[in-house]
């Protein structure tokens, strides 16, 4: 029996219902039918939870040639069964990110000249979108394999004014909710100051009478407009890459107060959060001309990526908030695995 998975949705002929039926009560879902090309098929809705998952030697050098049966997967400790896999070779759908508000008008040409060089270390078949944000969020490319018009949305990446970069984000989760069941980042490339995000923290403060207090008001990890993102990003297994721009580091600014200080440590919180919770790395860009240097290092990363995904199989105990623990093992133990910590199930 053949089927293909779309949209989190295993899709079959209706000739062979039989076999969807039983498909269907293996999986513990409701089937439904619906007409397409003058067929008709059966969907069964699956939970599919999706990981990308890195794996290093005891010396750090990433291991590229392993295969299904070299994982095991683990959730809140009990063992899952892999439904897919996807070798490192496999290629992405990513949105590109790219800051345009006024604290990096300084250094567009640098900026775009990095952005560029990221497009030269991605692989032929990866699909990527080009998306500029300030105070809106601009689509310069939809999803494509043709560098040629990645660069030309690059070059045309402008603006001035605030940060919405949270907007940004879910904009960008939302595109790549249309490219179906393919590997997806994203990678963005942004001081890390949310120009909203500030003025919810600044009313947190509120009138703290205390330095310490300044500094334990701000719930970083509380955000809505973050946990929006994290959840998106776990229901399609998108991994977030944030290159961190030099004006996104409190140290930087000159005589800064306490309140600046709370507003950027909170800022850095979330993007750090945002990487970590969705397997990626956080890079800090401490010099401007490291930047091509760095969207190299995210290239090369992706390039190293296994995607697993399995459907949760019944757990005695779950914890009361929700949070679901995910641990992957490789069956070599001087392997180190590496991808997100969990998810909130619903």
């Amino acid at each position: 029996m053949k089927f293909f998975l779309q949209n989190s949705k295993i899709y079959l002929p209706a000739r062979r219902i039989y076999c969807a039926l039983l498909l269907a009560a293996l999986l513990s879902v409701n089937a439904a039918a619906q007409t397409g090309d003058g067929d008709e098929v059966i969907s069964v809705d699956t939970a599919l939870v999706r990981l990308n998952v890195g794996v290093n030697d005891r010396n750090g050098k990433p291991v590229t040639d392993l295969t299904r049966d070299d994982f095991v997967v683990f959730e809140d400790g009990t063992p899952q069964t892999l439904l897919s896999f996807e070798p490192t070779a496999a290629p992405f759908s990513l949105v590109m990110l790219l800051d345009t508000s006024g604290s990096t008008l300084g250094f567009r040409q640098q900026l775009k000249f990095a952005a560029r060089r990221f497009l030269d270390a991605l692989a032929p078949g990866d699909r990527v979108a080009v998306v500029s944000f300030n105070n809106k969020t601009d689509l310069l490319t939809n999803f494509t394999t043709d560098r040629r018009k990645n660069a030309r949305a690059i070059e045309a990446a402008n603006g001035r004014n605030a940060t919405r970069l949270f907007a940004a984000l879910e904009y960008a989760t939302g595109l790549l909710g249309k490219e179906g069941m393919r590997r997806k980042a994203i990678v963005v490339l942004t001081d890390g100051v949310d120009s909203e995000l500030r003025g919810e923290d600044r009313r947190a403060i509120g009138d703290a009478e205390t330095e310490a207090s300044i500094f334990t008001s701000i719930k970083a990890q509380k955000s809505d407009s973050l946990r929006r993102v994290l959840d998106e990003a776990a229901r399609q297994g998108i991994t977030v890459y944030p290159l961190i721009l030099p004006s996104g580091d409190p140290a930087r600014i000159a005589a800064p107060t306490p309140i600046q200080i709370a507003m950027h440590r909170a800022a850095r919180e979330r993007v750090e959060i945002l990487a970590t919770q969705t397997g990626g790395r956080l890079h800090l860009i401490d010099r401007l001309e490291d930047m091509g240097r760095l969207y190299a290092e995210v290239a090369a990363d992706l390039r190293t990526l296994y995607s697993l995904s399995y459907q949760p199989e019944a757990v005695k105990t779950r914890r009361a908030d929700g949070w679901r623990e995910i641990r992957i093992e490789a069956k070599r133990s001087d392997l180190i695995v590496r991808t997100r910590p969990g998810y909130f199930g619903k």
